[in-house]
């Protein structure tokens, strides 16, 4: 078991922001009082929370705190909130401002217009704006980046031979919003997508918008789903074969709040030009990796490229898997059913620059195998 995936730090600052977020600084001796207790809960948490930095970083924290406030290490604690298991908050009515379709409506008289994005196979992204691209990422990259949420995949290289590479970790970070949920983090790893997060939770914490973020198994489709209604948004993880797909549903005003810092995520620009690959494959061998995708895919768009690219740069027809889970993903999430389908010379949205440079390279890899 993976020591880091029992380190409980983010329920410790959940703790305390809640017991600190209606103070005012008169309040000397509760701040004391909420600080001992979060000390309390990292000591408890300090041996499977070694090496993690989040942690490391609270400790420090709660000793300059400490000394801000002029508190005694020794005295009075407060009692750990129970937590409201999500059935006894099924029938809690959800304030307005955690409905945000709702809210936004009031506020522009329309419904907001949504986007989808993807991440699936070795490695293909669709970004918010319709561009698909094939990249070389690995390591940690970030998927999505504003104000309310942050999503972040690990990717790995599937070959040593080849600049293939496909999601090993999603981690998704739901920012504390004070009228609706506690701070939540999903994490998914190869051969573990949980149905909670990571704290054990299965909404978004003991407030009154807390079922405004929920986690649904959804057997039948053979993926996690994690509805975050207080920003409008769906997010779906699942496994195929042996990596990890991504897709997810997110209104544009949502996804535009971000500064220009935060502009590098995959969903918003794609991958760096100098990460781009082709998606292109040697004609003598496509026939029968077509011939394959074909079985579950019927439309040669660029989802079927991509199936023929997974296959032909790994040698494994079941790859074809991802591709044709990714579409199905766009089938639920996509705000325009008729339109989901994107073709390499009619790509609309931003324009899609591809490194042709590094064809010669892709094709000489290939043939070495």
């Amino acid at each position: 078991m993976n020591v880091l995936s029992q380190c409980r730090i983010l329920r410790c600052n959940s703790e305390y922001l809640f017991a600190t977020n209606h103070l005012d600084d008169s309040l000397n001796e509760d701040y004391c009082i909420a600080l001992r207790s979060y000390s309390l809960c990292t000591q408890r948490t300090a041996w499977f929370c070694r090496g993690d930095l989040v942690y490391h970083s609270a400790v420090q924290g709660i000793e300059d705190l400490m000394i801000q406030h002029n508190c005694s290490k020794e005295g009075a604690v407060s009692l750990p909130r129970p937590r409201v298991p999500a059935d006894n908050q099924e029938n809690l009515h959800l304030p307005d401002t955690c409905k945000y379709e709702k809210s936004f409506y009031f506020k522009q008289r329309q419904k907001p217009t949504y986007l989808h994005c993807d991440v699936f196979g070795n490695l293909h992204i669709r970004t918010f704006y319709n561009d698909f691209q094939t990249c070389r990422v690995q390591g940690a990259w970030p998927v999505i980046d504003n104000n309310y949420l942050s999503v972040q995949m690990t990717s790995v290289p599937i070959s040593p031979h080849q600049n293939i590479s496909a999601i090993s970790k999603v981690t998704a970070i739901f920012k504390n919003s004070k009228e609706c949920i506690d701070q939540k983090v999903y994490q998914a790893e190869i051969g573990n997508i949980p149905a909670a997060f990571v704290d054990g939770s299965v909404n978004g914490g003991d407030r009154n918008g807390a079922n405004s973020l929920v986690i649904k198994e959804k057997f039948d489709a053979g993926h996690m789903e994690i509805q975050a209604s207080y920003i409008g948004t769906t997010l779906l993880v699942r496994q195929v074969g042996q990596h990890l797909g991504f897709a997810i549903l997110m209104p544009e005003e949502v996804a535009s709040s971000h500064t220009e810092e935060q502009d590098q995520q995959l969903c918003v620009s794609g991958c760096p030009f100098t990460e781009r690959l082709p998606l292109n494959s040697p004609t003598d061998t496509e026939e029968g990796a077509k011939a394959k995708c074909k079985e579950k895919l019927q439309v040669e768009d660029i989802y079927f490229e991509c199936c023929v690219f997974d296959i032909l740069m790994t040698g494994d027809p079941n790859v074809s898997l991802a591709a044709f889970k990714a579409v199905e993903d766009a089938k639920i999430l996509h705000p325009d059913k008729e339109t989901f389908h994107v073709f390499r010379n009619s790509v609309s949205g931003r324009p899609t620059i591809c490194c042709m440079f590094l064809l010669a390279s892709v094709l000489w890899l290939v043939l070495l195998q």
